[in-house]
């Protein structure tokens, strides 16, 4: 499955938790999907609980690409419990993803909170500033949170959010230099706590490109090219060792497993 060309003409995968929540959106009322399909429309979007009221919701935060950009931004909430969408009211500015294209994109959820790199840009504005968007569940509003003060969007080639261990983090690579760097916020939400803890080459191999899927209990970081190789990496940033695997995207899904005593359907059966 691959998404349009990227910020900077490079193509999209979909990762783990793009693939969960493409998974859940079909469950969802005939109705609430019409929204989703809508080609003049930018969409974030991301799937949670809230763990005070026990209930899950889809947010979308969403641009109507009609109108000249640099209008505001509509946030809605579908909420399980009620089996309706919301919008939440508030003067937001124009949000939009930083390192795609306008296609829907999926946030990162972690500590109870979903997460996007965007681009924020208010009207009237030319410019746009690089933050990383957030959806509090339980509070249900839009917070912001800035990057690493030692980080600099220009020296890079692509970049997202995940979970380095136990802590939020943020990977970034530099395909001109055959580079990644880790950077983890060892405290939530403590903008001080941000560490780059990584930085290492993926030069030498047949494909200069490395996407991290997943980090193991040892430390070690599986990720892959974009294309058809899964490639391992040590806390110390050596490669471990690379597997190539089937072209078809098909014969390709990577998924992570947590267990629980939740019953999920599928197909009339549950697992």
């Amino acid at each position: 499955m691959m998404n349009s060309l990227g910020r900077r003409g490079m193509e999209e995968k979909y990762f783990p938790h793009d693939l969960i929540i493409i998974q859940i959106l079909p469950r969802l009322p005939v109705k609430s999907l019409l929204r989703f399909k809508c080609v003049h429309k930018s969409y974030l979007y991301g799937f949670g609980y809230d763990q005070f009221r026990d209930d899950y919701l889809v947010v979308s935060v969403s641009n109507d690409m009609t109108i000249n950009y640099g209008v505001n931004s509509q946030l809605e909430v579908f909420s399980l419990q009620d089996n309706t969408w919301r919008e939440i009211e508030g003067n937001f500015p124009y949000f939009s993803n930083t390192w795609t294209d306008d296609s829907p994109r999926v946030g990162l959820l972690f500590g109870g909170d979903i997460h996007w790199l965007v681009a924020k840009m208010a009207p009237g504005e030319d410019s746009s500033d690089d933050v990383i968007l957030t959806f509090d569940l339980m509070e249900r509003k839009l917070l912001e949170m800035p990057y690493p003060d030692d980080f600099d969007f220009v020296l890079y080639d692509n970049c997202a959010l995940w979970v380095f261990g136990e802590f939020f983090s943020l990977w970034v690579s530099d395909h001109v230099n055959c580079s990644v760097e880790i950077w983890v916020m060892k405290e939530y939400k403590v903008h001080s706590s941000w560490t780059k803890t990584l930085d290492f080459s993926i030069e030498g191999l047949s494909t200069w490109y490395f996407y991290p899927i997943c980090s193991t209990k040892t430390g070690d970081i599986v990720g892959t090219d974009g294309e058809n190789v899964l490639q391992k990496y040590n806390g110390q940033g050596q490669l471990i060792e690379h597997e190539s695997y089937s072209e078809d995207p098909l014969d390709f899904l990577v998924t992570l497993y947590t267990e629980s005593l939740l019953l999920l359907p599928v197909d009339n059966m549950q697992v």
